[in-house]
This record gives structure tokens, C-alpha cells and sequence, in this order.
């Protein structure tokens, strides 16, 4: 897959090249410094690069047998907050402020979800409520059969709108039971601001999760969040994924999130995956200079004391990247043919895939 920016000062390409698959009810994470496309590769899979200056010029989004990038807008309104759903890394700046947390929770499952038999089941509890009340005879239980069967007749456009949302509403509370918000019955009333930040990443993740998607996309959904609520949300999203049957994708540049939370990683550089491996054997064997740099970053509790390895060079321009290999300038293993040609991803051991000319011979 390839997504280009076009700029002033020339395009930039953010993905050129990347290469993944996704296996039904894993969890992914997808790693790399800054701007290295991770973020930009959670947006094109549901195909909402910012146009423009942002625009998917190549590849294939391959999802249930067909391309997403072939499918309509109106087509791929139906899938995104259905099949696919993802959670952003500040829930302040993607929650309307001036909505109730509920009507924002609601708002999916009303637009997705056949709601039915939840509003047949709704109008027949208020029917029984108003028969108890007038004391109803045999003709009055008899009226209320026929209204039951009225309502199964009729679609859902004729469903009056407020007993939708009231419907919607109902199913908002179940969403939110399920990730473990607090008193849910009391919270939908309430406006964004109302609630602390690991809250209001609850009701994020209860938005993406209320259609019960086949892909659920977490971009760094937990960096500002404090170590408490952070692990709080991590073991939920693993809870999350058993319960609901949904397949993740965890952004982050935190290794240690990787080590708890994902079955396999991708090692994202410059807009290419140079490391692909389940996460065991990438912590155990890293094979790419980039993933070995990075792990020797990471500060260490136990050891000498000392200043921290670094990787040398900076991260490239990416609307003028290197040729061939986009790692070997700052690479101490870089060979003539690393800026000549680019490397092709190899599995150089069981399930573990790596880019780099060290391997393969």
C-alpha cells in the first residue's frame, strides 16, 4: 500500500510500500519512532487519509475477500464504526463536546445495528406498564397482542425517531457496562468534560466497540492516560477482545505495551515495515539493525549505569527518502548495495520476516 501527501514543498510519501497481513482474532501492534506511517496506515485502512493533501495512489486494503479501496464512500460508511472501528490517542479532541457521552455511544449502534426486536421489546414493556396501571381486562391484553404484532411489521424507518434513540440509548448503557464504566445509567447524561481522561477512553472504546467490529484499531489510546488507568485500559482491551471476538491493532512506540498486550508486531521505519515476527521471537531474536537499535534505546532497570544507546543520523525526509534500503544511512551494517536497490521482506525463520540484504544469502 502506498499513500502520498502532496505538498507545497513536494510529496510526501508517508507509506511506500507496506506490507501486512492481519490474522483473525490477534492482536497486531504496529511500532516505530514518529512519523515513521504507523498512524497514517491505521487511516488508510478505513480510508480516512485527510484529502487533501493526503491520497492512497497505490496497493490493496484487502478485508473479507474484497478491496476496500474499490468500495463507494457510501460503502465504506457502512463498514467504518461496524466492521472496522478505532479509538484515537486524545478522546477531548474526538468527542463532540457539546453532545451527552450516551447520545455519542448511541449514535453507531442506531446508524449500524438493526434495533427491531430491542424497540419491539421496548414499546411492550410501556404497554405492559400502562396495562398494570389501568388494571387492564381480556380486551385490554387483547389490544396489546395486536399492537405487538403491528409493530413486528413495520421496518425501522418507520420507527418513530425518539423511541430510537431511546432504543439506541438502552444499548449505549450495555456498551458501557461492558467496559467497565462506572454507574453507565448516570454517565450517559453527562458531557465530555464531566469525565476524567481514562473515562473518557472508556467511552471511546465503548463507540468502536458497540458494533462489535471484526478489526478494532487502538492509535496510542493510552498515552496520556496515567500508569494506573493505562494499565486499566490495556488488560480491558484484552478482556475486550475474548468477550467480543474482535481482531486488534495496537499503535505505539512503547515496547513494553507490545510485550503485554500483542501477539505479533511490525516494526514500521520511514513508511516501510522492516520487521514483522510474533512478539516473543522479536524480543528474543530482533534481526533488523532499525529493531535492534530500538530495543537498545530502551532504559534499563538492572545493568551500568551510563548514558543511553542512541541510533545515529536523523529520521529522513520523506519527500526526498534514500534510495534503496531507507536504513542505510544510519545503518552501521549498511553495505553499496543497501542505497542501490530496495530490500525485499524474506522469512529468515519460521514466521519471522525481515527487510534487510543480511539475510537471505
Amino acid at each position: 500500500m502506498k499513500t502520498y501527501f502532496y505538498t507545497y514543498a513536494g510529496v510526501v510519501k508517508a507509506l511506500d510500500g507496506v506490507n501486512l497481513d492481519i490474522r483473525r482474532n490477534e492482536t497486531l501492534g504496529l511500532v516505530g519512532e514518529t512519523g515513521c506511517g504507523k498512524s497514517v496506515t491505521a487511516l488508510s485502512i478505513l480510508r480516512i487519509v485527510p484529502s487533501p493533501p493526503g491520497r492512497i495512489v497505490g496497493g490493496q486494503i484487502l478485508f473479507e475477500g474484497e478491496d476496500l479501496l474499490k468500495k463507494t464512500d457510501e460503502q465504506m460508511q457502512k463498514i467504518r464504526g461496524d466492521k472496522i472501528a478505532m479509538v484515537f490517542q486524545d478522546p477531548m479532541t474526538f468527542l463532540n463536546p457539546v453532545m451527552r457521552i450516551g447520545d455519542q455511544v448511541a449514535e453507531p449502534i442506531i446508524l449500524h445495528q438493526d434495533l427491531k426486536d430491542d424497540y419491539i421489546q421496548f414499546k411492550i414493556e410501556q404497554l405492559k406498564q400502562k396495562m398494570k396501571k389501568k388494571r387492564a381486562s381480556r380486551g385490554g391484553m387483547d389490544s396489546l397482542d395486536k399492537e405487538i404484532r403491528k409493530m413486528k411489521h413495520r421496518s425501522l424507518k418507520q420507527i418513530p425517531k425518539n423511541d430510537l434513540k431511546k432504543v439506541g440509548l438502552r444499548r449505549a448503557v450495555e456498551v458501557l457496562k461492558l467496559v467497565r464504566m462506572p454507574y453507565p445509567e448516570d454517565l450517559v447524561g453527562n458531557y465530555p468534560h464531566e469525565l476524567s481522561g481514562g473515562m473518557r477512553q472508556r467511552a471511546m472504546i465503548a463507540m468502536a466497540l458497540s458494533c462489535k467490529p471484526a478489526i478494532f484499531i487502538a492509535d496510542e489510546a493510552t498515552t496520556a492516560l496515567d500508569v494506573t488507568i493505562q494499565a486499566q485500559i490495556l488488560t480491558l482491551m484484552n478482556e475486550l477482545k475474548k468477550e467480543v471476538g474482535t481482531t486488534n491493532i495496537i499503535i505505539t512506540h512503547d515496547m513494553g505495551i507490545v510485550a503485554e498486550t500483542c501477539d505479533r508486531a511490525a516494526v514500521m521505519y520511514a513508511g516501510t515495515v522492516v520487521e514483522l515476527a510474533s512478539v516473543g521471537d522479536l524480543f528474543e531474536k530482533k534481526l533488523h539493525p532499525y529493531t535492534q537499535g530500538l530495543f537498545a534505546a530502551i532504559p534499563k532497570l538492572h545493568g551500568q549505569e551510563g548514558r543511553l544507546e542512541t541510533i545515529p543520523g536523523m529520521v529522513p525526509n520523506l519527500i526526498n527518502p534514500p534510495t534503496g534500503c531507507r536504513f542505510h544511512p544510519r545503518c552501521e551494517h549498511a553495505m553499496s548495495i543497501c542505497s542501490k536497490r530496495r530490500p525485499e521482506m524474506i522469512e529468515e525463520r519460521p514466521d519471522h520476516f525481515v527487510a534487510c540484504f543480511l539475510y537471505g544469502k
